[in-house]
């Protein structure tokens, strides 16, 4: 609609109300009457009269953020000692720390955002932490991967020649521990070095019958005759006590070994058998665990946090 001023000027009403409408939007601030956890009390909007709509601005003021608004992210480290020193950097007062100890893939994780430390306080994030995953050693793969599985004599005896330093020898109370628990001997490393010896002069030939003696030891007779140091017969220890460190540059364990052997179709397979890795595994982890708390001042946990990063 138009209308004739007194110099004969037309006016266009809608265009100056929309006029009036678009200088009226503006940026305003919506404030909140009653706190609510969590969210803050006052937050920018604008305010488009043409729409008759409220919009948020927090796009265009992240548009120029140099920082982000809160720490995130994991840092994964190779050593406990790196661990030690990130956690002591980052940490707050309500930070902890949780450890998976599942012996075939432990690790420890430090949660630095987490639940405030008080009843009823204010929930965090969870999504700032440290991850250290335990690098298993050379050795304990090594053990690993032979652990339960039946080898033919010359796989047998070579793999004992190449770990050979690896191999220990039982101390009284180990020796009379396992003779109580299983009825056999523990071996020394010699005396398992002259097994696998023995049984590279016997991998072709076959067995001719496999007796258990009195003190819990096998022996084995094999059908050829030969005419070497050792004879034709074989004495098996039950068990033996390795000494290597399960985690890369870690403490060294001493781990027994069950040795166990089958006939088959003529031939023995042997089977080496580590003795409660769980164990062992799972008592390092916890000796970490606690010097890793200890050094921090932190509180630990077993298991994993409620909330993934």
């Amino acid at each position: 609609m138009e209308k004739q001023t007194n110099n004969s000027v037309p006016l266009d009403i809608a265009a100056i109300s929309d006029l009036g409408d678009r200088a009226g939007s503006q940026i305003a601030i919506l404030s909140l009457d009653t706190a609510i956890a969590g969210v803050p009390k006052t937050i920018p909007v604008f305010v488009d009269r043409k729409a008759g709509s409220v919009s948020s601005v927090a796009d265009l003021f992240e548009r120029y953020r140099e920082h982000p608004r809160r720490k995130s992210g994991t840092a994964n480290v190779s050593t406990l000692d790196s661990l030690i020193n990130i956690i002591d950097r980052h940490k707050t007062s309500d930070s902890v720390i949780f450890a998976n100890t599942d012996w075939q893939k432990p690790s420890i994780t430090a949660v630095f955002d987490y639940h405030e430390n008080t009843s009823g306080g204010r929930a965090d994030n969870l999504k700032h932490r440290a991850h250290y995953e335990f690098p298993l050693s050379e050795e304990w793969k090594a053990w690993a991967k032979i652990n339960g599985k039946p080898l033919e004599q010359v796989e047998f005896a070579e793999f004992i020649e190449d770990h050979i330093s690896e191999l220990s020898a039982p101390d009284s109370m180990e020796a009379e521990d396992f003779r109580g628990k299983f009825g056999f001997k523990v071996a020394y490393p010699n005396e398992l070095v002259a097994l696998s010896r023995g049984l590279q002069v016997h991998a072709e030939t076959r067995v001719k019958n496999n007796v258990v003696l009195q003190t819990g030891e096998g022996e084995i007779t094999w059908d050829e005759e030969h005419r070497d140091a050792q004879g034709n017969k074989l004495t098996v220890p039950g068990m033996f006590i390795l000494s290597i460190a399960p985690f890369f540059m870690g403490d060294v364990a001493r781990i027994p070994v069950r040795l166990r052997y089958r006939v088959v179709g003529g031939k023995v397979n042997w089977i080496c058998q580590l003795y409660r890795p769980d164990v062992h595994i799972t008592q390092q982890v916890m000796r970490d665990l606690e010097r890793v708390s200890r050094e921090t001042e932190l509180p630990h946990f077993q298991g994993t946090p409620e909330a993934s990063a």
